[in-house]
């Protein structure tokens, strides 16, 4: 008599035995495909290492994944395709560093005007420095896409921008961008977009780019990438060479990346209010470390290293209206008078620059040639305290504005160390007008508050 405990026994075997002929009778992949519940490529007559263009096919295949709402599983190998158009709804996947689709033509790889579900993993889109035509700007160009998710695949030779997004949802993540002509990633209006845990290299202009065409909410997570070696081939004076750039974009976080080798800044934000700046390692940056400028409004910039920049940490343009900031808790250090461009408002060579209803506390500032800390900048200074700093090898140790005009600030319990100009010393613009307010406290400036600072 068969038991319930034999009789599962003698299935699984039964079970065990059919996979393993089943596992003989195909390849690794096509094997792994099949246990997914994946429809393989070479059904649908698209097939790989083929010597000629695959794009009728493989726009034809996707097509009728899309009919049925079917996986697709591409084997190893390489396609070569140009110029598909994404339907609706798209599962495509391969092995990871073994599956290539490589660029054709002239144009772009893959694009979606709209789409509800987009799912691309273990894949290699390679643009082959081919140059992009028409409205092409990215190799893969995805518009109005309900939830994109892209999971450990390769983008590189992209003439122009590696993926471009417009109005998309979704994740990318574990991914790895290099080669690329303009930026790694480029999000225009995102949906709710999280960007983690890629590898992003030697891009000719940026490395990820949050933007908005008109400013507004966009709450972007951009986590835990690692962005190196981002040149500014276009030019311009910080819009190109920055590793991770909000423009316009609200309440977008930036948090555990190591950006490294940037032409500009390794962060930078223009106009991008409710901004989260935190836990990032950003190296050797050719100008401002990490900037919070323009018409913003609500920045905390905490717990980051910078080390190696022309300037630290800018968080400034009151005169545009930037203003309402934390920025606490940094270490800045190695600080050059060197930029990419001829040096202005006093020069390059600052560690934290501040302006209006900011607290500037809990940092340590090290080699900083013209300052530790700017506090103001003529008139363009309200509300600001400072407290509790270090800041040791610096031209001036903390430089203050005061200009007529200038605000309220508060600069106490801070440590000054090895100053060569003065620990805090009153200026009118980039002029040195006062002595060592440390040693003769606000000088009749009734705007300043200055006590119980040490320097040495």
């Amino acid at each position: 008599m068969l038991n319930r405990r034999k009789l599962l026994a003698g299935t699984a075997g039964f079970m065990g035995l059919s996979l393993g002929r089943a596992a003989a009778s195909q390849p690794a992949g096509l094997e792994l495909a099949a246990l997914r519940g994946l429809r393989d490529a070479t059904e649908l007559g698209v097939r790989p290492d083929a010597t000629d263009d695959q794009s009728k096919a493989f726009e034809r295949m996707l097509r009728r994944a899309a009919e049925g709402d079917q996986p697709l599983f591409l084997p190893p190998g390489t396609y070569v395709v140009s110029n598909i158009p994404l339907p609706a709804r798209v599962r495509l996947s391969g092995v990871p560093g073994a599956t290539r689709i490589l660029l054709g033509g002239a144009g772009h790889l893959m694009r979606a005007a709209s789409a509800d579900h987009i799912e691309l993993s273990g894949l290699t889109f390679d643009g082959g420095k081919l140059p992009m035509e028409g409205d092409a700007q990215g190799l893969l160009d995805l518009a109005a896409v309900g939830r994109l998710a892209m999971d450990d695949c390769r983008v590189a030779g992209s003439a122009g921008n590696g993926l471009r997004l417009e109005r998309v949802a979704g994740r990318i993540e574990r991914c790895t961008l290099s080669g690329i002509g303009d930026a790694g990633i480029w999000s225009v209006d995102a949906a709710g977009l999280t960007i983690a845990g890629n590898n992003i290299s030697d891009c000719g202009n940026g490395g990820i780019l949050v933007h908005r065409r008109e400013t507004g909410e966009d709450g972007t997570m951009v986590t835990g990438n690692r962005i190196a070696r981002i040149m500014a081939k276009s030019g311009g004076t910080g819009q190109n060479g920055n590793g991770i750039n909000a423009f316009r974009a609200g309440g977008v976080v930036v948090s555990g990346n190591v950006v490294a080798d940037c032409a500009f800044s390794a962060i930078r934000a223009n106009s991008a209010s409710n901004l989260q700046i935190s836990g990032n390692t950003c190296l050797r940056s050719g100008e401002t470390g990490l900037y919070s400028e323009f018409a913003f409004e609500g920045a905390i910039i905490s717990a980051n290293i910078v080390d190696g920049a022309a300037n630290g940490i800018s968080i400034v343009n009151f005169n545009e209206g930037g203003r309402m900031a934390v920025c606490s808790g940094n270490i800045v250090r190695n600080m050059s008078t060197t930029g990419p461009y001829p040096a202005e408002n006093g020069g390059f060579g600052t560690g934290i620059s501040v302006e209006a209803d900011t607290t500037v506390s809990g940092n340590v500032v090290e080699n900083a040639p013209l300052s530790g800390l700017q506090l103001g900048w003529g008139p363009y200074l309200r509300n600001v305290v400072a407290t509790g700093n270090i800041i040791r090898k610096a031209g001036t140790g903390i430089a203050v504005s005061v200009v007529e005009g200038a605000g309220a600030t508060i600069i106490a319990d801070n440590i000054i160390e090895d100053a060569e100009k003065g620990a805090i010393i009153g200026q009118r613009w980039a002029d040195p007008v006062t002595g060592d307010l440390a040693q003769i406290g606000n000088a009749g400036y009734r705007h300043l508050t200055v006590e119980r600072n040490r320097a040495g």
